[in-house]
């Protein structure tokens, strides 16, 4: 009994004292044990007659996500990289003399929701790196469109044998809630301005309006013709028989594709290796690997980011990404307070003589717009604000626009969509239909107009139709005084009609055809910066200590997804859709936003 009482008390002891050494070593050893968990292997410098590999199955982004703290840890790297980075790395690697060639990989899982605009920068860079005398081969066991969008470029195109070339034109597919929303009792009642506002159509309709069809097929045949006529310059191919193809075969075999000059080659994974180790130099036996860098690897050893230097100008790029909300937003959302914030400091900050305000978003609410534009305005009048479109900017995402110095869009952005709408949602039949009813006292007719839980009134839609008109008429006049257009041409180009990027430079919406890279040289013109200026963006990434803090005392959960199947892909679309009215948060409940998760594969 005394030796059980002997090893009980020491087990408590050596328990206590295991206690009181992790709250010696508090949350912030904690935290340093992660800290260096995560920190990266050291790296070798890059050899000489290096491969820069390019793995297509990488996400493009405008700006940073946080940090994936389950990747880090597992010493994984996220699979997604900034237009910039990407930008940057092709730059410096085709001035770099180590590196003799670039391998577009897409052997992995496909290019993910990178937009034709963000590609067709990046294509660009390819190409600059490509007539400097490097080559480009590009492999992948099945070409998707957007990755031959960017393998087109290169020197040599291959396919493997059992791939195939998907070459079948764009579609846009809209999912509509009409029938459902009558089937389980949910009521939703439309005000809107402007003939082609689709936005509300997914409420109100089973298919597209004519005037929506009319204006989707318009802008997908602009950037099918933006893609046909790049692809065709590349490969020596007119549009027309490019058009021919994908309306006679869609899915082009590897033996066809080689006849009609898709590709040069048809090769095993083997194959190519072989030859990308004769491109470095390497000899004895043939193995599946030769000498190469990966992209995200190139921009850690060569892209050095900078400390801030008071005494030089400053660039200041501010991203503006996802749906525009009011409040601090999440993320992946515009918060107009979080954004004011952010760029009040910015035109206060003396350092930043020029900002660019890359803004990828479909819009959403007209008060935030509204209210983010008016810190544009006030930015405008003490320093330059130039403005680059990435893939869409459409809605409010153009509201907030029309305030810039100028407007850069690709030929392919998404803009334009000058119109509003209102959305006012009721659950009184579901409610009824459960056995669920209300009355209500009110001191006056229209005390309880905001109330969910009834249709309103003809009386109150008038009231709602007015304000939703006065919102346009502001849109209209935005517009009308900042692109400096006269009220008729701005009325014919509104009613929430989508223009693509080169559409919008004929009719004014725009200023000038280019990327993120030529707005920034816009800014250093504009302000007379010359050569002597440093580049900043904005938001900055958090750290991974302030990640791992964050984690520690808010237990956060992630989905990891991976190769999905068709049924389950269409599933999360739709689970998309429905979290997109998580963002009708409008304190008038109107909107300027682009019909939900407008698409197009």
């Amino acid at each position: 009994m005394g030796q059980f009482l002997k090893q009980t008390f020491a087990s408590l002891i050596g328990s206590l004292a295991g206690l009181l050494l992790f709250s010696g070593l508090g949350i912030s050893g904690l935290v340093w044990l992660l800290i260096t968990a995560t920190l990266p292997e050291k790296e070798l410098p890059i050899q000489a007659k290096s491969i820069l590999v390019f793995d297509l199955a990488t996400e493009i982004r405008d700006s940073q996500l946080p940090t994936n703290l389950q990747q880090a840890i597992a010493g994984e790297r996220q699979n997604t990289m900034t237009l910039r980075q990407v930008l940057e790395s092709l730059e410096q690697a085709t001035k770099d003399s180590q590196i003799v060639g670039l391998f577009l990989d897409g052997s992995k899982e496909g290019i993910g929701d990178s937009g034709y605009a963000t590609l067709a920068e990046v294509r660009t860079a390819l190409e600059k790196f490509r007539n400097h005398g490097k080559k480009i081969i590009a492999y992948d066991v099945s070409w998707s469109e957007k990755e031959y969008y960017l393998a087109s470029v290169a020197d040599e195109v291959i396919l493997n044998p059992m791939g195939i070339i998907e070459l079948n034109g764009l579609s846009s597919q809209q999912i509509f809630f009409k029938e459902a929303l009558e089937k389980y009792g949910i009521g939703i009642q439309i005000i809107r301005v402007g003939d082609y506002k689709g936005a509300v159509e997914p409420y109100t309709r089973t298919n597209f309006s004519s005037e929506n069809r009319q204006q989707t097929q318009a802008l997908l045949s602009n950037i099918w013709q933006k893609f046909l006529t790049n692809v065709g310059e590349s490969r020596k191919i007119t549009p027309q028989q490019l058009q021919t193809i994908a309306d006679k075969q869609g899915l082009v075999n590897p033996e066809e594709a080689k006849q009609s000059g898709l590709i040069d080659r048809v090769a095993y994974y083997d194959n190519v290796v072989a030859q990308l180790r004769k491109l470095t130099g390497e000899k004895g036996e043939q193995e599946l690997s030769f000498r190469q860098v990966s992209l995200n690897s190139y921009l850690a050893k060569n892209i050095v980011t900078t400390k801030e230097d008071v005494s030089q100008p400053q660039i200041a790029v501010i991203y503006a990404e996802g749906s525009i909300v009011g409040g601090k937003g999440s993320i992946e959302q515009i918060g107009s307070d979080r954004f004011v914030k952010d760029l009040r400091q910015l035109r206060e900050n003396p350092n930043v003589k020029a900002i660019v305000l890359r803004i990828n978003s479909p819009g959403g609410s007209a008060t935030a717009s509204e209210i983010i534009l008016r810190e544009i305005i006030l930015t405008k009048a003490k320093k330059p604000i130039i403005v680059s479109m990435g893939n869409m900017a459409a809605s409010g995402g153009y509201w907030i626009s029309t305030g810039a110095s100028q407007i850069f869009a690709e030929e392919n952005t998404i803009t334009g969509s000058i119109g509003v709408f209102g959305l006012l949602p009721n659950i009184q039949k579901i409610a009824n239909n459960h056995g669920i009813t209300w009355d209500t006292v009110k001191t006056g007719r229209f005390a309880d107009t905001d109330s969910p839980i009834r249709p309103k009134t003809n009386q109150e839609l008038a009231i709602y139709q007015k304000s939703v008109n006065q919102t346009y008429d502001l849109f209209l006049n935005k517009v009308i005084e900042h692109r400096h257009l006269s009220r008729e041409k701005v009325q014919a180009i509104a009613q929430g009609k989508i223009w693509s990027g080169t559409e919008a430079h004929k009719i004014g919406l725009v200023d000038r055809i280019g990327g993120l890279e030529d707005a920034i040289a816009c800014a250093a013109e504009t302000a007379k910066l010359g050569n002597n200026w440093q580049l900043q963006e904005y938001p900055q990434q958090r750290n991974i200590e302030t990640e791992i803090l964050d984690r520690l005392l808010k237990v956060q959960t992630s989905e990891q997804l991976t190769s999905l199947d068709p049924i389950t892909v269409e599933f999360l679309k739709f689970k998309q859709d429905l979290a997109d009215f998580q963002t009708l948060s409008d304190p008038k409940g109107i909107y300027a936003r682009l019909p939900f998760n407008f698409d197009f594969d």
